[in-house]
C-alpha cells in the first residue's frame, strides 16, 4: 500500500468506498494493524445529520473495527496527534474540510472571512508538513467539482478555485492519487492499491 493515496473524484462516484475498501484490506493485513476515520463533516441541518448518521451505520457495515476522530478544522494536529506505522488514518473529505475552513455555516464565522481566509493558507501549509512527516499511512478523499461550467457566483467561483488549488497541492504531496468516476477507480499517479 502507498504510504499516502489521494482519492478524488465526483459526489457519489465511489470515493469513500474505494477508501474503506482499502481500510478494511489494511485491516486484514496485519493483527496489529488499526484504521481510524477522520470525519470533517459537521451537521449543518437535519439533511446532513441523517447523512452522517447513515454514513457511520454504513461504515460500521463494511469496515467492523474502524475508529471515527470528528475533527472539522485541525487536520494537521490530528496527522500529527494519530499517525503511527500501524495505523492507518482515511481523511474524509478535504472539501467539507475547506469548506469549514473558507465558506462556515455558521453566519458569524463567515461574516470573519477574511481573517478565515488568512488562517486557512497557514493551516493549508501545516496540513501539507503533517503528510509529508506522517509516520503512518494516510488515504485522504476529496471531491473534484472543477469539471463543469464556471458558476455564476464570485464567492462560488473563488471556492471551487481554493478547492482546484488544495487537490493539486495535496496530489503532489501524495505517493498515489486516484480519480473515482462511476465507481471505477483511475490512476492518476504512482502505486495503486
Amino acid at each position: 500500500m502507498p504510504r499516502t493515496q489521494f482519492i478524488v473524484g465526483g459526489q457519489k462516484s465511489g470515493k469513500s468506498r474505494r477508501a474503506e475498501l482499502l481500510a478494511r484490506q489494511w485491516l486484514q493485513s496485519g493483527a496489529s494493524h488499526q484504521a481510524v476515520l477522520v470525519a470533517t463533516g459537521q451537521a449543518w441541518d437535519a439533511e446532513m445529520s441523517e447523512r452522517i448518521a447513515r454514513h457511520q451505520r454504513d461504515r460500521a457495515e463494511r469496515v467492523p473495527g474502524m475508529q471515527t476522530i470528528e475533527e472539522p478544522r485541525d487536520l494537521a494536529q490530528v496527522i500529527d496527534n494519530h499517525s503511527r506505522p500501524e495505523r492507518l488514518l482515511v481523511i474524509d473529505c478535504l472539501t467539507l474540510w475547506l469548506t469549514n475552513w473558507i465558506m462556515p455555516a455558521d453566519v458569524k464565522k463567515n461574516e470573519e472571512n477574511q481573517s478565515q481566509v488568512h488562517e486557512w493558507s497557514k493551516q493549508l501549509a501545516m496540513f501539507l508538513k503533517a503528510i509529508d512527516d506522517a509516520a503512518g499511512p494516510i488515504i485522504l478523499v476529496g471531491n473534484e467539482i472543477g469539471l463543469g461550467v464556471i458558476p455564476m457566483g464570485r464567492e462560488v467561483r473563488a471556492f471551487v478555485d481554493a478547492l482546484g488549488v488544495l487537490n493539486q497541492q495535496v496530489a503532489a504531496h501524495c505517493e498515489s492519487a486516484t480519480l473515482m468516476c462511476a465507481g471505477l477507480p483511475l490512476a492518476l499517479k504512482g502505486p495503486q492499491a
